[in-house]
């Protein structure tokens, strides 16, 4: 499995969003390091382009991809289950789903935003979480990886919904956390829950969208790829339960 070096051969990640920009740079980035790394999402066609562009990328690295609807727990067991029964052990569920929505103002907020964003970035990460934790607990360096925004942490007036979901997410991610951290016993834990706080990110293609803006302050998603492969350097104890800051603390 994986392409047979590397820092992470040997190790099977999923990465449910895998279609997205940040998506397809994780691909990459797991795949050269020599994970087998299967992809996510709910659009087929986005799925297979990302997964072949890893593919091409890294010749002889192990990268699949599956059609998932993540807002559906069964169809997340399901794949949860299908990954460990195909590759035999899961070290990793990296997730991507992202989604913004916000407002000029507090006051013009609609909670048609909430209802979107507490589906893409709660309710999605509640059945991802569910369906792996037992699967990751099982491997001895199994990593749950949040990607969050700083705006969790200081919520601004026109991001109510958003700021509030992402914050909501972590709050999940880090009771996760402390599952992992039980289940370690006196030993302390083997696997770890981990949220990776960006202040927005940004790619190529939004650079040549718009090449005099300046993005202070955004993670790349190639530089978010490489934090996330970074997340299997460190012990379990070091990352569980952590917010690990790829932009200034607000």
């Amino acid at each position: 499995m994986g392409n047979g070096n590397g820092p992470l051969s040997g190790a099977v990640i999923a990465v449910a969003g895998a279609g997205g920009p940040a998506g397809r740079a994780a691909l990459l980035r797991l795949a050269e390091a020599g994970a087998t790394v299967v992809g996510a999402d709910n659009d087929p066609e986005r799925l297979s382009q990302a997964v072949d562009a890893a593919r091409y990328a890294c010749g002889g690295a192990t990268v699949t991809g599956d059609t998932v609807d993540l807002l559906d727990l069964k169809s997340t067991q399901a794949w949860a289950a299908h990954v460990e029964k195909d590759f035999g052990r899961v070290d990793g569920l990296v997730h991507l789903v992202g989604g913004w929505r916000g407002s000029e103002t507090f006051t013009k907020t609609s909670l048609d935003d909430w209802d979107f964003l507490e589906l893409l970035l709660i309710r999605t990460v509640q059945h991802t979480s569910l369906a792996f934790h037992e699967a990751l607990q099982r491997s001895e360096r199994g990593r749950y990886v949040l990607i969050s925004a700083s705006g969790a942490t200081r919520p601004t007036a026109g991001n109510a919904a958003y700021a509030a979901a992402k914050a909501a997410a972590e709050a999940w991610t880090l009771a996760m956390a402390d599952y992992f951290r039980k289940a370690g016993g006196p030993e302390g834990p083997t696997s770890a829950a981990a949220i990776l706080v960006v202040k927005a990110l940004v790619h190529d293609a939004m650079r040549a969208e718009r090449p005099n803006a300046k993005f202070a302050g955004f993670t790349d998603v190639k530089d978010l790829a490489e934090a996330i492969t970074d997340v299997w350097d460190k012990p379990a104890a070091e990352v569980n339960g952590n917010r690990l800051w790829l932009t200034e603390k607000p």
